[in-house]
């Protein structure tokens, strides 16, 4: 089993990982600040969001595009400040979650469904599309806490954690963004998906909250490689100038403690974010 070791800490509750103009970019939702690190553990704050970030894209021509949860929002940076480029409301069933954007600026937004953290019934979600321009539609219902999400290489398949069903989600991506031939990538049984990532050998890294572990698992199941972690992980993504680094974001169920934690791995990523 590998092991990581610790890049940054002194965070609270660090998500949705992205590599970026030779950074990691991260939510630390519980601070509501959308920050960066360099591989030498240099921080930066790129700004804050009221309302909790979560996940993290870009549009083509670079803009910044953040996932504001607790009000269904998706928000973009523009040079003059920060804009709302969509209302989700009225799509998105409860508060939105990660997201994928792809190379043509098409976000993919996830939602938790229900209230989660007071321990509601639990309620089926949704993944959210939206177009560069704003304009959003429903694309896939009925999902278990639709999670990190992922696009392969030659974007024509969109891999979605749902976390409440154990499993990975494959749709094919037609083109116009549209969700199609929903499948079972793999069955985790005992492992309740979050953050995922993707390797030039098509298979995927899962974070497993409440396993203190991430795993690199192929489609169908089987699991190839463990990384020990000493709390929790709830996101992974792989980075740095290869792209074989495997970055982890780690913190306690009390969402306090948090950190980036690292290790080296063989395969490196691919795919989006």
């Amino acid at each position: 089993m590998l092991e990581t070791k610790v890049l940054i800490d002194g965070l609270l509750f660090p998500e949705s990982p992205r590599w970026h103009d030779d950074r990691l970019w991260f939510s630390d939702m519980d601070t509501h600040k959308v920050m960066t690190v360099d591989l030498d553990g240099n921080i930066g704050t790129v700004l804050e969001i009221p309302n909790r970030p979560s996940g993290l894209g870009w549009l083509p021509d670079g803009r910044l595009l953040i996932v504001s949860m607790e009000d269904c929002r998706l928000l973009r940076l523009d040079p003059k400040g920060v804009t709302e480029h969509a209302d989700l409301n009225g799509l998105a069933t409860f508060h939105c979650n990660d997201m994928v954007v792809d190379n043509k600026g098409r976000a993919y937004v996830g939602n938790f469904g229900f209230d989660f953290f007071n321990t509601k019934p639990f309620k089926p979600a949704e993944i959210v599309l939206v177009e560069p321009n704003g304009d959003s539609k429903i694309v896939a219902g009925d999902m278990a806490f639709p999670n990190g999400t992922i696009i392969t290489p030659d974007e024509t398949n969109l891999i979605v954690a749902e976390t409440y069903a154990a499993r990975l989600t494959a749709f094919n991506i037609i083109e116009d963004g549209s969700l199609l031939n929903r499948r079972v990538w793999a069955n985790l049984k005992s492992i309740a998906p979050d953050g995922i990532c993707l390797d030039t050998e098509g298979a995927i890294w899962v974070a497993s909250p409440g396993r203190h572990r991430v795993v690199r698992v192929l489609e169908g199941g089987k699991i190839t490689h463990k990384v020990k972690i000493e709390t929790d992980a709830y996101s992974c993504m792989l980075g740095g100038p290869n792209r074989d680094i495997l970055f982890i974001t780690t913190s306690t169920s009390e969402r306090v403690g948090g950190k980036i934690e690292y290790v080296k791995v063989e395969v490196p990523g691919t795919g989006l974010p």
